[in-house]
């Protein structure tokens, strides 16, 4: 079967598919898979057998023909058919919860952006993290992941992905709520402020700042009980993230300050960055270009402290979304300069990190 009968094929699939006839389209997409020559043809197919699949519950099968879809893929050798078929294999994952495995596919996903199409995948592939890290009830990074999420589908003007967002911020605040029920009947006060921490980063991903401050407030009065500083700098940082909404710079400046002296205090250089950021947008939206300037270096301090930079471009790791590679030795780099400058050693620790061929 060549590519123009291929397309054909699969366009006729799609229609009795989308007339409900879905035993007729998928015996016809069979058919397309078993006597295509096209690989692109078939990668198409492949797609939409997964998502047929998909919506019929079928999971298992699903897994089988996103697992061909990747043979498929690096038979193109083209990245956008790459990141597509790695998030087809962790939303099968996702389905048959197997967690650990879906988290490791986003993120082989997220590594291998670079191209227009493969970053229009991003607000699914940080869907499909966030219910994965969900399924593990790690809360805070399952919320992070879906304010990505939800950032990319407005962004995006992607209703559907904001809907199946929504679906998911709405299975989070049940567990929350479940899991504040639990810490209540054992009198877990740690427990509990991490919920009343999560309530509160909720309603605040949805602009909801009036509900979101209580919440705050009874965080961190736990918090100051039990003595968790680190938990205090995130309660900050989210009372400071809700002044901003309402423009109450001054507010968050206030904020900023109390949680700068706890991260300081701590020694928590993450934290410490993540307060620099924001002061550097207040003072551009203040106009104020001298404290601009002093929090733009602080802030490059922190990358370099923690080495958050790739040792041979010299620009910073995170800022954008790149294609990055981890050494042996714990370092990063882009790695389009590693395949530019085909080095075999760490110009950071400079010892042999990299295999022959390995690049």
């Amino acid at each position: 079967m060549g590519q123009d009968q291929t397309k054909q094929q699969i366009e006729k699939g799609l229609h009795l598919y989308q007339s409900n006839q879905t035993e007729k389209a998928l015996r016809v997409w069979m058919r397309v898979l078993e006597k295509s020559a096209d690989p692109a043809g078939r990668f198409r197919v492949l797609g939409c057998l997964i998502t047929a699949h998909a919506e019929m519950g079928r999971y298992k099968d699903m897994l089988k023909f996103a697992v061909v879809q990747i043979d498929t893929a690096r038979e193109l050798e083209d990245p956008d058919y790459l990141t597509e078929s790695y998030l087809n294999l962790a939303r099968s994952n996702e389905k048959l919860c197997e967690f650990q495995k879906t988290i490791s596919y986003c993120k082989t996903c997220l590594n291998m952006q670079g191209t227009t199409v493969s970053l229009q995948l991003n607000g699914q592939v940080s869907l499909s993290m966030g219910n994965a890290f969900l399924g593990l009830s790690i809360f805070q990074k399952a919320l992070e992941c879906f304010e990505k999420a939800l950032r990319y589908a407005h962004n995006n003007d992607d209703k559907m992905l904001e809907c199946r967002v929504c679906c998911s911020l709405g299975n989070f605040y049940a567990q929350i709520k479940e899991s504040m029920k639990i810490a209540l009947q054992h009198g877990d006060r740690p427990l509990q402020a991490l919920c009343l921490l999560c309530f509160a980063d909720i309603h605040r991903s949805r602009k909801d700042v009036q509900t979101a401050f209580p919440r705050y407030d009874s965080s961190m009065s736990i918090m100051t009980e039990i003595g968790n500083r680190l938990g205090l700098t995130q309660v900050l940082l989210g009372v400071t993230k809700c002044w901003m909404i309402q423009k109450e710079l001054d507010k968050a400046l206030e904020s900023i300050e109390k949680a700068q002296e706890l991260a300081e205090g701590l020694g928590n250089k993450l934290g410490l960055l993540k307060l620099h950021c924001l002061c550097e947008r207040i003072y551009r939206t203040k106009g104020q270009q001298r404290e601009l300037r002093d929090h733009v270096v602080k802030f490059h301090e922190c990358v370099e402290e923690m080495e958050l930079y790739c040792g041979m471009c010299g620009e910073s790791i995170g800022e954008k979304n790149n294609q990055l590679q981890a050494l042996p030795c714990s370092h990063f780099f882009h790695l389009k300069c590693l395949q530019t400058n085909g080095t075999r050693s760490c110009p950071n620790c400079r010892r042999l990190s990299v295999k022959p061929g390995y690049v």
